[in-house]
C-alpha cells in the first residue's frame, strides 16, 4: 500500500451548480469537518478512491462563491485557502446551463496557475434548455480539461475521477494579473465561439407556470406562509414524538443502569448526585435537539435542492431590505419559531457577514417551541376565561417577539451595515437528491453534537453546582448560591415583578427553556401536575405578564449561545447579544410591570 502524501483535490464553483451533490458523489457521502491552517473555519474533507498506484486523494469542499474578487466572507476564505494550503488540483463545477456567465470564475482561477479541471455539471438540464455547449473546442481554447457530467445521475463522474488521478499530465501557466477588461473580453469570446442557444433558451412553460404563482407579491407570500406551515407541522409533528421517545429512554436509562450504578460505586450522595443531575442532564440536553435539527436540515436541503428556498429569499428581499437583510433572514427568522438553534446554524446562507451576524442577532428573539411551552402553561393557569383570552394573550407575545426582531434590525444594521449586495439567480425547479440531502443534514447534526457539547454540559454542572451548594444548605431554602444570587439580584429584578422563586427559575431557564417549568416545580415543592394552582396563589397575573415578557427576550438558552459562538467564532458578538437581550427584556418587562401597576392592574 502507498504511504505517498495525498493528493489534495480543491472542488471550488458557484452556489446551486450542484457542487454538494457532485462531492457526495465523489466521495461516498464520507466526510469529516477540519480545520486548515491559516483559516478561521472549517472545510469537509472526504477521501476519493486511491490511483493506480495506491496514492490517496482527499477532496475539500470550498465554499460556493461567484467571484474569486469578490468582498464576501466565503470569497476570501476560498482565496485564503489558496494562498495558505495551496492544492495539487483544482476541480471547478459550473451549471452547464449558465455557462455563459459562470465562465468568469474559471478564467480567474485560471490565473492563479492552479491545476484546473472544468465540469460543466447538469449537463442533461442543460440539453433540455436548448444550451449547447462544444466542450471539446473549449477545452482546446483553455487549456485545460472540461466534462459534461450529470452529478445527479452520476453520468461522467468515471471519466472526471480519471482525469483527476491524471493531474500530474495538466501543465498549466504561470500565475498573471488578469486585468478586469481582459478578463471579460475572454469570456465574452469563449462565449461566443463555444456556446449556443444560452441566449435564447427553449421555454420552460412548467417553470413560469409555478414562478408566476410563487412569486406573485401576494399569492407567493401566502404560498410562503404556507409551505413554511407544513415544514412546522411535520418537523414537529415527527421530532416531537422521538423527542418523548428519547426522553423517555433515557428517564429508563438512568433509573435501571445509571443510579444502580452509583450506588455500587457508593460514591458521596453530593457527586452521585452532580453525576446524574449535572452531567447526565448536560448530555440529555444536547442530544435531545437532535432529532429536531435533523428534520430541520432535512427540510432545508429538500426547499433548497427544489429551487424554492431562493424564490421564497427573492419574494421577502424587498421586505427585508430596509432592515439591512435580505429575504434569506426572514426566511430563517420564521424558521426560528421552531428552534432557535438550527435557525442560527442556517444562517450559513448568507454570505455577507455582517448581515449573516445581525440575523444571528435578530433570530433569538423568536418565540420557538420551548419558550411557547412555558407561555401556554402561564396563559392557561391565569388567563383561562373568557375562552379567548389565554390565545389572544400568546398571540400578543408573538406580535412582541416580530416587534423585537424589527426594532434589532433597526438599531443594529448601523454597527453591522452589509458589504454586498443579495446576488441570486433563480435556479430551475429540479427533484432533489435524497441522498445529498439526507447526508447534509446527519452531518449537521452531528456537527452540532460535537461542537455544542462541552459548552452545554459544563454550563449544565455550574448552574447545578450554584444550586447544590454549600452542600450542607437545602437547595429549596434559599441559601444555595443559586438562592442567594437570586436574592442578591432582587433591587434588579424585583421593579419588574420577579421574586427571589421566579429569579432563580430563570437561572435555570438559561439552561434550557424546556425544563424552566420542572425548575419552577422543584423551586416551588411541587410536582409540575399541582404547578398551576400553586403559582396561580404565589404570584400576580400583571406578574406572571412580566415573567413571559421576560422569558421571551432575556437571555437565550445554553444550546443557542453555544451555537452563536460556533458561528460567530466571536466572544465579542456574543456578550453584546446577551447583554442586548437582557437589556431589552429587563425595559420592556418594566414597561409593563410598573405601566400595569400604575393603571391599577396589580
Amino acid at each position: 500500500m502507498s504511504t505517498a502524501a495525498a493528493v489534495q483535490v480543491a472542488l471550488l464553483g458557484l452556489p446551486n451548480t450542484g457542487k454538494s451533490t457532485l462531492y457526495n458523489r465523489l466521495t461516498g457521502g464520507h466526510a469529516h469537518v477540519a480545520n486548515w491552517p491559516g483559516l478561521t473555519v472549517e472545510l469537509l474533507r472526504g477521501s476519493l478512491p486511491a490511483d493506480v498506484d495506491g496514492r490517496p486523494y482527499d477532496l475539500v469542499d470550498l465554499p460556493g462563491i461567484h467571484d474569486l474578487r469578490g468582498s464576501s466572507e466565503d470569497e476570501a476564505i476560498v482565496r485564503r485557502f489558496l494562498s495558505a494550503t495551496r492544492p495539487d488540483l483544482a476541480v471547478v463545477v459550473l451549471n452547464a446551463s449558465h455557462a455563459d456567465t459562470q465562465l468568469r470564475l474559471a478564467l480567474e482561477l485560471q490565473a492563479t496557475g492552479l491545476p484546473l479541471i472544468l465540469a460543466l455539471n447538469m449537463g442533461d438540464e442543460a440539453q433540455r434548455f436548448g444550451v449547447r455547449i462544444d466542450h471539446q473546442r473549449l477545452a482546446a481554447d483553455l487549456g485545460l480539461p472540461v466534462l459534461v457530467i450529470s452529478a445527479r445521475q452520476g453520468k461522467g463522474l468515471e471519466m472526471l475521477l480519471e482525469r483527476i488521478h491524471g493531474f500530474a499530465q495538466l501543465q498549466p501557466g504561470p500565475p498573471r494579473l488578469l486585468p478586469e477588461a481582459e478578463l471579460e473580453a475572454q469570456r465574452a469570446r469563449l462565449v461566443a465561439s463555444c456556446i449556443e442557444g444560452h441566449d435564447h433558451p427553449n421555454p420552460d412553460t412548467q417553470r413560469d407556470r409555478l414562478d408566476r404563482l410563487l412569486l406573485h407579491p401576494l399569492l407567493g407570500v401566502l404560498c410562503f406562509f404556507v409551505v413554511m406551515l407544513a415544514i412546522f407541522q411535520l418537523i414537529y409533528a415527527v421530532g416531537g414524538p422521538i423527542q418523548e421517545r428519547l426522553l423517555t429512554l433515557f428517564d429508563g436509562l438512568e433509573a435501571n443502569l445509571l443510579q444502580p450504578a452509583l450506588q455500587s460505586l457508593a460514591l458521596p450522595d453530593f457527586f452521585s448526585r452532580l453525576l446524574s443531575e449535572g452531567l447526565w442532564m448536560g448530555a440529555t440536553t444536547v442530544i435531545s435537539f437532535m432529532p429536531i435539527i435533523f428534520l430541520f436540515y432535512m427540510m432545508i436541503g429538500l426547499i433548497e435542492d427544489s429551487g424554492y428556498l431562493a424564490r421564497s429569499a427573492f419574494l421577502m428581499d424587498g421586505v427585508m431590505h430596509w432592515l439591512g437583510l435580505d429575504g434569506r433572514s426572514f426566511v430563517l427568522q420564521i424558521m426560528g419559531f421552531g428552534c432557535n438553534v438550527p435557525a442560527i446554524m442556517g444562517t450559513r446562507v448568507i454570505r455577507d457577514r455582517p448581515q449573516r451576524w445581525l440575523a444571528m442577532l435578530m433570530i433569538p428573539f423568536s418565540l420557538c417551541q420551548a419558550r411557547l411551552t412555558v407561555f401556554v402553561f402561564m396563559a392557561g393557569a391565569f388567563f383561562p376565561r373568557p375562552w379567548w383570552a389565554a390565545g389572544t394573550v400568546i398571540f400578543g407575545f408573538y406580535v412582541v417577539s416580530f416587534a423585537a426582531a424589527v426594532l434589532t434590525a433597526l438599531l443594529f444594521k448601523q454597527v453591522f451595515p452589509s458589504e454586498g449586495g443579495f446576488v441570486l439567480e433563480l435556479p430551475p425547479y429540479r427533484a432533489p437528491s435524497l441522498g445529498t440531502v439526507f447526508s447534509r443534514a446527519w452531518r449537521e447534526m452531528v456537527t452540532f453534537f460535537f461542537t455544542t457539547r462541552r459548552f452545554i454540559i459544563l454550563g449544565v454542572i455550574a448552574i447545578w453546582l450554584l444550586n447544590n451548594l454549600p452542600p450542607e444548605v437545602d437547595h429549596l431554602s434559599g441559601q444555595s448560591l443559586a438562592g442567594q444570587i437570586g436574592w442578591a439580584v432582587q433591587p434588579l429584578l424585583g421593579p419588574i415583578g420577579m421574586n427571589p422563586e421566579l429569579t432563580i427559575s430563570l437561572i435555570f431557564g438559561f439552561i434550557a427553556k424546556e425544563i424552566l417549568l420542572g425548575a419552577m416545580a422543584v423551586i416551588y415543592a411541587t410536582r409540575e401536575s399541582g404547578l398551576a394552582s400553586v403559582v396561580v396563589g404565589a404570584i400576580r397575573p400583571l406578574q406572571a405578564l412580566s415573567f413571559m415578557m421576560f422569558t421571551l427576550l432575556y437571555t437565550p438558552c445554553l444550546s443557542t449561545v453555544a451555537v452563536q459562538l460556533r458561528e460567530s467564532r466571536s466572544g465579542r458578538f456574543v456578550a453584546l447579544s446577551l447583554l442586548w437581550s437582557f437589556s431589552l427584556a429587563w425595559v420592556m418587562s418594566f414597561l409593563l410591570y410598573q405601566g400595569g401597576v400604575r393603571l391599577g392592574f396589580s
